[in-house]
């Protein structure tokens, strides 16, 4: 399956990456590949972009060692592209020009834990779930979730967020700074370890989101939180979408510090009940969760339970123990694979898009409405307390007038939700897939992004063709 793509870009460098791989070789040895089979899984594998595998791939232990590669690749002029662990969905790792991946899953240390500070240092090919497993003795956690076991040098890429995004908010948040090796070969730190700082460009806000375009991550300083005392949550089934939309905006309008609250239609909710063993009524669905006191759990329970019955909702169906809760958030992060099961065999197309939380309702509907009328099967889930939701697509493979009609949904989609004052990705990010929104989302802004592109990389070298063209 393959889609247009929607920028042209330079050719390939072959006479670079031929100059470039033996220097490389040498220095590396046995972190050093070639092999078809490993180039491959280094190419784009999660989303109906073609995979375009790299030329080679490092595995680097060390800023220096990453150092190293990029200079030998700058002064061939040979693509770097760099690698987490390959869960991203718009084509962010595939290499359209050839050139070197640097793998960074070795690079999975916690450098140092400051409890008393609430931040720890770690080392980019650290998942989060390795994080957290490390800090749970220390009372502590990290709160950004994107569903898959995600590193975290990939998820501040990104930009990623998740299900906690609404109390905690999204990478961009949780940052403190980085250190990244520039196209140059230079090291930068963006700042320190002070929750605040005014001095200076916000360079940390300038790598959160940019893709491998500007640098290579390699160390992070990130914000933790404490495990809180209570923790509650459960499922609320709705009549109707737009009723679990409405009780999501009058819930955060409310002020309630909701820390969970994801929205599943009727088909997410028929495929969870298959691939995970749910019993759910098969009507639009809320999972909710709480964080606080035992008092504040309850506080924000039972107005939640409120707002959700003057919306169409029906029982607060409680999940307190943690094996209850702990099924249950599985389900919800199992999304793309329970959707498969509504259509075996089927190709899976992931996209999201994000609206002020005030047009969700209207955005929800108008897009299932679209769904239905353009013949697709396309469950929806979102995390809708801060506006954004998923579609996991299902495409026949070998039908392509269904590609061309998914195509064009997913077109109407983006510009939907950016006529609703919205983004045409909330955390997915742009890579490939969604360079051609950016001119109608960002305006004269996109030629900003292409300024600071040519001024970090004037070469053109940080994982080229993605986000905007290179120079």
């Amino acid at each position: 399956m393959t889609v247009q793509r929607p920028i042209q870009v330079p050719e390939r460098n072959a006479p670079g990456i031929a100059r470039a791989l033996p220097v490389l070789r040498q220095r590396f040895g046995d972190r050093f590949s070639v092999s078809v089979s490993i180039r491959a899984q280094h190419g784009q594998q999660t989303t109906w972009l073609p995979s375009e595998p790299p030329d080679a791939v490092v595995f680097p232990l060390t800023t220096a060692e990453v150092v190293e590669v990029v200079r030998v690749c700058g002064e061939h002029r040979v693509p770097v592209i760099p690698f987490g662990v390959g869960t991203s969905l718009e084509g962010h790792v595939n290499a359209p020009f050839g050139g070197v991946c640097i793998d960074l899953g070795r690079m999975n240390q916690v450098v140092a834990v400051h409890a008393e500070d609430l931040d720890c240092v770690v080392q980019p090919g650290v998942t989060r779930k390795q994080l957290n497993e490390y800090l749970r003795g220390q009372g502590l956690f990290f709160p950004i979730d994107p569903g898959a076991d995600a590193s975290l040098g990939g998820m501040a890429g990104t930009r990623a967020s998740g299900t906690n995004a609404v109390r905690y908010g999204t990478m961009r948040d949780n940052v403190v700074n980085l250190t990244a090796v520039m196209a140059d070969g230079a090291v930068v730190k963006t700042g320190n370890r002070a929750k605040k700082s005014s001095a200076g460009y916000d360079l940390t806000r300038l790598l959160v989101g940019s893709e491998g375009t500007l640098g290579v991550i390699t160390e992070l300083t990130l914000r933790l939180q404490g495990i809180p005392e209570a923790i509650a949550g459960g499922v609320v089934a709705f009549a109707s979408v737009e009723g679990a939309c409405n009780a999501t905006i009058l819930t955060i309008q409310s002020g309630i510090p909701v820390a969970r609250i994801e929205l599943l239609d009727v088909p997410m909710v028929k495929a969870s009940n298959l691939y995970s063993k749910l019993q759910l009524p098969e009507t639009p669905t809320l999972f909710v969760e709480f964080h606080g006191s035992e008092a504040s759990v309850r506080e924000q329970s039972t107005q939640f339970g409120e707002i959700a019955r003057e919306c169409g909702g029906g029982e607060f169906v409680w999940a307190v123990k943690p094996e209850e809760r702990t099924r249950l958030w599985q389900a919800r992060h199992d999304s793309y694979w329970a959707a498969q099961t509504l259509r075996p065999g089927a190709k899976v197309v992931a996209t999201d898009v994000c609206v002020p939380i005030s047009r969700l309702a209207e955005c929800v509907t108008e897009t299932a409405a679209d769904i239905e009328a353009t013949g697709l099967i396309a469950p929806i889930v979102g995390h809708v307390g801060d506006g954004n939701f998923h579609l996991t697509i299902l495409a026949d493979p070998n039908d392509t007038a269904e590609h061309a009609r998914i195509d064009d949904f997913i077109g109407r989609l983006n510009l939907r939700a950016i006529a609703m004052e919205g983004t045409c990705t909330g955390e997915h990010g742009v890579g490939q897939g969604k360079m051609k929104y950016l001119k109608r989302e960002h305006g004269t802004g996109l030629a900003v992004m292409r300024a600071i592109k040519q001024a970090l990389d004037p070469r053109g070298i940080m994982n080229p063709g993605k986000i905007v063209a290179p120079p």
